[in-house]
């Protein structure tokens, strides 16, 4: 009894604070489930709450020391390091047969295509590209060769070239966006290297360069193109017809700076979504100030990309382009002919315009650069198969050859020297 009675003074005391931890978690599990509750909602959330808090209890010291281990580690490679290419190969009416040439000399499974025979080509012609594409046997295996099959109009000198660029653009990013760059060629183009040896030279560059041949000094073209409006009846017409001139006259823009230069380029695909979703608007509001702008082609993308200083920094000063033209430049350059073949070669150029159809140019071209004999698909590390290139084999294996040195020749020049920086948006 005396030790009851000396014990006895803190019994209450005792009761107190064990009655006090019951009232504390009973707190703590009440907010917890009033906060939870405002992002989950309270009942649906109850067996989550107390599952992730069993989980929790259950958590050993050692779990949360491997834990940490493993955020050290860097993560995996992002898959290969071989770039993919993605072409548009555009003609008009008689480009048929060369339009094939020069796709079956650019094709590599690896990369993607789309083709197109615009609206002045008879429908026969666009009948029959469909029908070869659908009826190839690797075309058809790789499914990476796309027809647009409902023709644009387009008229060169007017904007619907832009558009048709930009809807292949778009096209190629719905089919797929597992791609680096996009490359836009006409039918009287053709390729000086193999595609291996572009996939392997591309592959040690930074995947954020655009290449853009362009410059600020308009010089003739200020009053002969920017100033003069025009209507490109492609817009609106079934039949192609030239341009038509309106007699206003318009000043030069103060809002953005113009740029000018070749129609050809090599563009990211970060930049080509920057050109179909057009987020900030620029690329809307100059597609449609180069409506009435003679020879957009000449114009659009690369005022577009200078006037974008998240891009403007990426551009390189080359079209990838041997073109022989007239001083000051014409419409059209010259049609390049076996005399010009040293000069193609010593350019380090990937690609060359402009030719004629069946060229014996193009013969000599496919005997000496690129190894395509008759008729076939130029032989790269992917060919398998008897005879050569009847078959698949690994997409990702590289057999470049004497044209990877050149155009590793031309890299050196345009980008990995002082060159690059100094020719940017001038």
């Amino acid at each position: 009894m005396e030790f009851l009675k000396a014990r006895a003074p803190l019994l209450p005391t005792m009761e107190k604070k064990w009655a006090l931890c019951p009232l504390a978690l009973s707190t703590t599990v009440c907010v917890f489930l009033v906060v939870t509750s405002f992002n989950m909602g309270l009942l649906s959330s109850l067996p989550t709450i107390f599952s992730n808090f069993r989980a929790w209890n259950s958590m050993t010291s050692s779990d949360a020391i491997v834990e940490s281990n493993l955020s050290d580690h860097p993560p995996p490679p992002a898959g290969p390091t071989i770039p993919r290419l993605a072409y548009l190969v555009s003609g008009s009416k008689g480009d048929l047969d060369r339009l094939w040439r020069t796709l079956q000399a650019l094709y590599h499974p690896w990369n993607l295509y789309v083709v197109h025979l615009d609206l002045e080509s008879p429908a026969a012609e666009r009948l029959e590209l469909a029908s070869r594409v659908a009826n190839d046997t690797l075309f058809r295996k790789v499914g990476n060769v796309h027809v647009i099959t409902k023709a644009n109009m387009v008229t060169y000198r007017g904007p619907t070239m832009v558009a048709n660029t930009l809807h292949a653009c778009a096209i190629l990013l719905k089919k797929s966006k597992d791609w680096d760059w996009f490359i836009n060629l006409s039918a009287s183009d053709y390729p000086l290297v193999t595609q291996d040896d572009i996939l392997h030279t591309f592959s040690s560059l930074p995947r954020n360069l655009n290449f853009l041949e362009h410059t600020s000094g308009l010089g003739w073209k200020a009053g002969q193109r920017a100033m003069p409006l025009m209507i490109d009846p492609g817009l609106y017409m079934s039949q192609k017809r030239d341009i038509f001139w309106v007699t206003q006259r318009r000043e030069l823009p103060t809002a953005f700076k113009l740029f000018t230069g070749s129609a050809w380029m090599a563009l990211t695909r970060e930049f080509v979504e920057y050109c179909v979703w057009g987020w900030d608007n620029l690329p809307r509001t100059l597609l449609m100030y180069y409506t009435n702008f003679v020879s957009s082609p000449e114009g659009y993308f690369h005022t577009v990309i200078c006037n974008t200083p998240e891009f403007a920094h990426t551009v390189v000063n080359h079209d990838l382009h041997y073109i022989s033209w007239d001083v000051p430049p014409k419409q059209h350059p010259h049609i390049l002919s076996l005399a010009d073949v040293p000069r193609m070669i010593g350019s380090n150029a990937p690609f060359a315009r402009k030719f004629g159809s069946n060229d014996t140019v193009l013969d000599k071209i496919d005997a000496d650069l690129l190894g395509r004999k008759n008729g076939s698909f130029v032989p790269g590390g992917w060919c398998v198969g008897s005879p050569p290139c009847s078959a698949i084999g690994d997409p990702t294996w590289l057999k470049p050859g004497p044209g990877a040195d050149r155009l590793a020749k031309l890299m050196e020049r345009v980008v990995r020297s002082e060159l690059f920086a100094l020719k940017q948006c001038k």
